[in-house]
């Protein structure tokens, strides 16, 4: 990957990126709450390998009084003792929901992710997966790097 971007996402499509920035604002204004979006943006960010978004999440995460112990093991949640069941349910679903159509969103699944989340809940979590995986699409494709100083707001 070349430490330049291939277009600016910030200066074409204006209506899209302002459209994108307030689904992403709605998602974090959910009922899930910001820190859960967060740890379902840094994870899926993880899985779809967008660095940029990695590093964007991660950094909110730590401004929101994150342990970066408890983030450094997010890739490894499973094996992790920081997150709650809730969580845990959280990221497993938002992990099936980001692989479609190659994993399986089964009723077994479903039924383990309603033990933790209203219907309501479960389509916000479906709207932060589908949030997240298109930043990470549009990063990725015009290979956003990573800045070495974040702009102000990211």
């Amino acid at each position: 990957m070349t430490l330049n971007a291939r277009i600016s996402l910030l200066k074409h499509a204006p209506a899209s990126l302002k459209a994108l920035m307030n689904l992403s604002g709605s998602v974090k204004q959910s009922s899930l709450g910001e820190r859960l979006v967060e740890l379902v943006n840094l994870r899926i960010s993880q899985i779809n390998g967008c660095g940029f978004c990695v590093d964007m999440h991660w950094r909110d995460l730590i401004r929101q009084g994150a342990d970066p112990r408890h983030l450094n093991t997010v890739a490894a949640w499973r094996e992790s003792p920081f997150f709650s069941e809730r969580e845990r349910a959280a990221l497993r679903w938002a992990e099936i929901v980001n692989s479609q159509p190659h994993a399986d969103a089964s009723d077994e699944e479903f039924a383990r992710v309603r033990e933790y989340f209203s219907e309501t809940e479960i389509v916000e979590l479906g709207y932060a997966v589908a949030t997240i995986k298109a930043w990470n699409m549009l990063n990725l494709s015009l290979r956003n790097p990573v800045p070495e100083v974040p702009a102000p707001g990211f």
